[in-house]
């Protein structure tokens, strides 16, 4: 008991109006901040890389492969925080042997299965059949047979295999795009959902998740296409870059709208709740709402790529300004995921009072099992791109 009243003692003391006593702790913590945000980059990887192969983006073409394996790499590092949230992963797999399609939540374990598996590793293995072949007929140990097993001991390359292969990479990526809206519109759709908390219960939220993890994705791929190929040593593609950036841009614009919109809304309802929100907003949110989200996430993003729109600027101050407005754009997007998951907590149901949230640094929702679950994706990624090189395509001996 003395443990848990030390652990409690800084959050009660900025405890603010009248609160019920099992409110005083959050229930979804900082995991849960990071699941949303993982899976939103997954979504936003695969729907950029779509735009090559469905609607012939060619200046995107760069950042294709490298997409694809970014979007991997993510979805599979996307359910280990809400695996390590609920303290027992093994009841994870209740979801397939009891399923309840009432519940939006275990509808998250078949829409992972069905990305996972039909879409994301399809799409790759028909994109990259035919190299893996070639390389591993020029390729000796390790790697040959690594090849030779992920190409499933296929070894037809001729015109009719391959053609067949592209045909099958349109047909999952039109597929794949309304389940990767699926994917992270279901996230939104939850919080949505829960109409006792007016800081969820909006009919915008499920498209303001989606559209913010479209941004997020974006801005992941352009910073990893700039770094990656600045680390090879070779000459950046400004077609490509400046294509991505202006995705980054309309995107933003579209995303900055929504939330522009839901917030209207709010204020025009002016329910019971507005008193107890504007306190929220004011005060417990005021640094990662207004600060770091609005100004840094978003105002200052969009205003230097407004920059380049209007202005000629030199390639190299582009790829600056580019660089930082992706990097901002990140911390922006984790930030938002943050106010909606743990400010959605921080009032009483009565309207009546705030808590206040105390991050740990160890244990399992603390800060460095977190920072964990945000760099084990880059160290996947890493093994995928060694497995798989994205911007090496095989040629014929």
């Amino acid at each position: 008991m003395e443990e848990i009243a030390h652990q409690l003692a800084p959050i009660l003391e900025q405890i603010t109006g009248y609160i019920y006593p099992n409110e005083i702790e959050l229930h979804w913590r900082i995991l849960i901040v990071v699941y949303p945000y993982i899976t939103g980059l997954v979504a936003g990887a695969f729907i950029l890389a779509s735009l090559v192969k469905v609607f012939n983006v060619r200046e995107v073409q760069p950042t294709y492969r490298l997409s694809l394996l970014t979007a991997l790499a993510f979805l599979i590092v996307a359910p280990l925080p809400l695996l390590a949230h609920i303290g027992h992963p093994e009841k994870s797999l209740e979801i397939f042997l009891t399923p309840n399609f009432s519940s939006a939540m275990a509808m998250f374990g078949f829409i992972y299965a069905w990305y996972l598996m039909a879409v994301l590793l399809l799409e790759i293995w028909f994109d990259y059949r035919r190299d893996l072949i070639i390389w591993a007929k020029n390729e000796k140990g390790l790697m040959k047979w690594i090849h030779r097993i992920f190409t499933l001991f296929s070894t037809d390359t001729s015109e009719r295999a391959v053609r067949f292969d592209k045909r099958s990479i349109k047909a999952i990526t039109i597929v794949g795009i309304p389940s990767a809206f699926l994917l992270h519109g279901y996230v939104g759709f939850i919080f949505g959902s829960v109409k006792a908390n007016p800081w969820w219960s909006s009919v915008l939220m499920p498209i303001v998740f989606l559209f913010s993890a479209i941004v997020s994705g974006i801005a992941l791929v352009l910073l990893i296409y700039m770094v990656v190929t600045l680390v090879r040593g070779k000459e950046i593609n400004m077609a490509c870059l400046d294509k991505l950036a202006g995705y980054l841009f309309y995107t933003m614009i579209i995303d900055f709208s929504l939330e522009a919109l839901d917030f209207i809304h709010r204020l025009y309802e002016s329910e019971e709740s507005i008193e107890i929100l504007s306190q929220l907003i004011s005060g417990r949110l005021f640094v990662s709402l207004i600060v770091i989200q609005l100004l840094l996430g978003m105002i200052l993003p969009l205003a230097g790529l407004s920059s380049v729109k209007l202005f000629r600027v030199p390639a190299e101050l582009r790829r600056h300004i580019y660089f930082v407005s992706a990097l901002l754009v990140q911390v922006g997007i984790f930030t938002t995921r943050w106010n909606v998951v743990i400010g959605g907590q921080l009032f009483s149901k009565s309207f009546r009072g705030l808590t206040a949230y105390k991050m740990s640094l160890g244990g399992v929702e603390g800060l460095l099992v977190s920072l964990g679950f945000l760099i084990l994706p880059f160290i996947v990624l890493y093994i995928l791109v060694k497995i798989f090189p994205p911007w090496q395509e095989a040629k014929q001996p």
